[in-house]
């Protein structure tokens, strides 16, 4: 931990941080309902205001930015900090994927539904090098129930979607291998690690269900009381995920070998994100602290499509 140097405080509820190549950190607030820039120097930087709840971000094949909005939480005071609780009737505006124009600041809803099912919490997304679109739906925990997750697939265009698989228990982190061969997706209370094989650009290859229908393998899975959040991967095919509770990064192996656990210091550690020379600096949010921090990171992170090269 010692490595850690803090690049931006105060920030209310930090996810889905985007290396620019300008050394900036574009990443959404939350509980702060705002897309925002985060510049070398520590200055915060409103691009656009977002309601409901921007959550996961990623910069698409048109220069602009494309943002999970889960619809809006309650939020919930403990630990001297504040945790997404059941959606309120008030604020929960629905789910949907969006995209701003970071120039302007103008905000579009691209899609709020698949068929006739609305997205009820989008979460995180990747793109392919094709210029589609994978994203997760975890759902939304109410008091006294939850929806399970599904991952979907927006085709290039941004016109047409297809299901990548539905039942999960819910789907959160969402990243590519590095041949795009596999989509992996992470549970979150489960602790759950699942690779997904592709036999084109967003369709999942078809296999025997483990034992509930599951299109998937599993890979891997935490013991102990622990979390998985969003996730990004490595040039090596290693798959980082941002682990709750446990407060860490959990570097996975694509066999599923626990390669190591990064602490961070904050028990809500939320997402990780590569840049700097030769992509080995990792920019990690901690949603508890309201911080974005980073630190050297010992293998270089995979290059993301439309946006950071080796």
């Amino acid at each position: 931990m010692a490595n850690i140097r803090v690049l931006a405080t105060d920030l209310e509820f930090p996810e889905g941080p985007v290396v620019m190549p300008d050394g900036s950190v574009v990443l959404v607030e939350i509980r702060g309902r705002r897309l925002t820039r985060i510049w070398p120097d520590g200055r915060k930087q409103v691009v656009a205001e977002i309601p409901g709840g921007p959550n996961g971000a990623a910069l698409g094949p048109d220069g602009k930015m494309y943002v999970c909005n889960n619809g809006g939480f309650s939020w919930i005071p403990t630990r001297n900090t504040f945790m997404p609780g059941p959606p309120s009737a008030a604020e929960y505006i629905g789910g949907s994927i969006q995209r701003v124009d970071l120039g302007s600041g103008k905000v579009e809803t691209v899609m709020d539904k698949v068929g006739e099912h609305p997205l009820k919490g989008p979460n995180d997304l990747v793109f392919d090098k094709h210029g589609g679109l994978w994203f997760t739906d975890l759902g939304k925990r109410r008091a006294r129930d939850m929806d399970v997750g599904a991952f979907y697939y927006i085709k290039p265009g941004m016109q047409e979607v297809v299901e990548g698989a539905f039942g999960m228990m819910p789907a959160n982190g969402i990243g590519l291998s590095p041949d795009e061969n596999i989509v992996y997706v992470a549970e979150t209370p489960t602790a759950r690690l699942w690779a997904f094989d592709l036999s084109a650009p967003g369709e999942v290859k078809p296999r025997d269900p483990i034992y509930r229908g599951e299109r998937g393998k599993p890979i891997a899975g935490l013991g102990g009381y622990q979390m998985f959040d969003s996730l990004a991967v490595e040039a090596s095919g290693n798959v980082c995920v941002a682990t709750l509770i446990s407060g860490c990064i959990s570097v996975i192996a694509p066999d599923g070998k626990i390669v190591e656990q990064v602490e961070t210091g904050d028990r809500m550690t939320t997402n990780i994100a590569f840049g700097g020379p030769d992509l080995k600096t990792a920019y990690i949010t901690l949603s508890g602290k309201g911080e974005l921090i980073a630190m050297d990171w010992a293998r270089p992170g995979l290059a993301l499509n439309f946006l950071n090269k080796k």
